[in-house]
């Protein structure tokens, strides 16, 4: 049988295409068989039996888990595109964009072509394309591999978020290695649980084989857990635990970090210890910068390589990102859950001088449980809290505000629900040796009201606030 296609939208379906039936959390896929046969589909794969009645008319193959059947049929039908390239994937609640484009960077000084799958975007060579989700669907995932193996990529480094491998949409991607950041409050309307959130992050191990590498963060309380799932050659990293790949004798400031990076296996000249100097901020992003060194080091790539790409690294946009305006510090951070949020301001709470003012809301049709960690937290590092509005989506903006400042006792926030007003709020009250960060959407140029996608940049909401004034 000739396959023109596979399609997993019976819109998308053409002549001869092979439609996959998939199940969604509001509509079943099955329903749409019909609709996929008039569009020309010459065969189905199901889950149910009770869609016998198309079998006269067509093929249909029966198979239990029929996500799972997309993306090895996806894998089979590009050509297995994993297997001519180096596949990293990142997994972890934060830091999966900033370890990705750190890899990227460390890559590209040592001369090897490398194409990017994560939150901001799927880019490799001159193509740039808006990412719809962290991790795409595997039709999408498989293809963009074939581009970047046809566009002569060496590696892809990839965001492997806990929804894509619960939705099995990486099944069939041969790993060359997988590193895992941390596993914190986040995702739990889907999740339910911390145990099952661990679980879904685990499946990008158990996949790993023996000539590939498992790169886990040592300072996270999952690790021993997730050292002893798959067969990858083990690389721990850390800055309070004993592992591999350690910083020591941090210096931290508003302009940058400096840090002593020890290797206990692959020993340097210098007898195992070199100095580090990034212009990236915080303790976190020194972890960050870790996952990226023992991958780099596991791909036997020179450590002048290491040093220098760390050192010319600007960050990325949305990741504190930085404004400099009349001797104040603000920032610009994607930091939108407890972890990711305490991490941050912690960070600037300790290194700036004057007042600290926050300006964040949370996402809506999302985990709701985390809004009032998220109001505490704020309430525990910050001097001034303005609570607005995220991506509300469908909820009422206040009512998302109110989940917020639900366990908050202190008098030094306020709610404005206009982002743009709030941000203005916030500059406004803040002078020379002050900080202000805007946190939740980083490098997101749009707000989600409603059924609107309007654009709203906080980083260009900024500036033109600033001129203003």
């Amino acid at each position: 049988m000739d396959i023109s296609s596979l399609a997993c939208d019976s819109r998308s379906v053409t002549k001869d295409s092979l439609f996959i039936a998939i199940d969604g959390t509001k509509v079943k896929g099955s329903d749409f068989i019909a609709e996929a046969i008039r569009n020309g589909a010459s065969c189905v794969v199901a889950a149910h039996r009770r869609t016998a009645l198309f079998e006269r008319r067509v093929p249909v193959i029966y198979f239990p888990d029929t996500r799972y059947a997309l993306a090895v049929m996806a894998d089979e039908f590009f050509g297995h595109p994993s297997r001519k390239l180096k596949v990293i994937g990142v997994t972890g609640t934060n830091g999966k964009t900033s370890i990705t484009y750190l890899i990227r960077s460390i890559l590209q000084e040592a001369n090897f072509s490398c194409g990017i799958i994560g939150t901001i975007n799927y880019s490799f060579k001159e193509k740039i394309i808006p990412a719809q989700n962290t991790t795409p669907g595997p039709l999408e995932l498989q293809m963009f591999l074939k581009q970047m193996v046809r566009a002569g990529c060496a590696y892809c480094i990839m965001e492997v978020s806990s929804h894509s491998l619960d939705q099995q949409r990486t099944a069939g991607i041969d790993f060359k290695a997988a590193l895992f950041t941390n596993l914190t409050h986040d995702h739990l309307d889907y999740h339910l649980n911390l145990e099952n959130y661990f679980s879904a992050k685990a499946k990008l191990f158990r996949g790993l084989n023996k000539d590939a590498f498992s790169i886990i963060n040592a300072d996270s309380p999952y690790a021993g857990r997730l050292a002893t799932i798959g067969l990858g050659k083990l690389i721990t990293y850390g800055i309070d635990s004993e592992c591999d790949i350690r910083a020591e004798n941090l210096a931290l400031d508003l302009a940058g970090s400096e840090f002593i990076l020890h290797t206990k296996k692959r020993k340097p000249s210098s007898g195992g210890k070199t100095k580090i100097k990034t212009r990236l901020i915080g303790r976190h992003n020194i972890s960050n910068l870790l996952a990226a060194i023992a991958f780099a080091l596991s791909q036997k790539i020179e450590l002048a390589q290491i040093v220098r790409a760390v050192e010319n690294f600007n960050g990325v946009k949305g990741r504190l990102e930085r404004v400099r305006a009349q001797e104040r510090n603000i920032f610009i951070d994607y930091a939108h859950t407890p972890d990711a949020l305490a991490n941050v301001l912690g960070t600037l709470k300790a290194l700036s001088k004057g007042k600290l003012t926050v300006v964040f809301g949370a996402g809506g049709e999302r985990d709701a449980l985390k809004r009032p960690l998220m109001g505490k937290l704020a309430e525990k590092y910050a001097d001034k809290i303005i609570i607005t509005s995220d991506n509300p989506r469908s909820e009422e903006p206040q009512k998302i505000a109110d989940d917020i400042t639900l366990k908050m006792r202190g008098d030094n926030y306020k709610v404005i629900l206009d982002r743009k007003e709030a941000i203005a709020c916030a500059l406004s009250a803040s002078y020379a040796g002050d900080t202000v960060l805007i946190a939740g959407k980083g490098h997101e140029n749009y707000q989600i009201l409603k059924d609107r996608k309007i654009e709203f940049d906080d980083m260009a909401v900024v500036k033109q606030l600033l001129q203003q004034t």
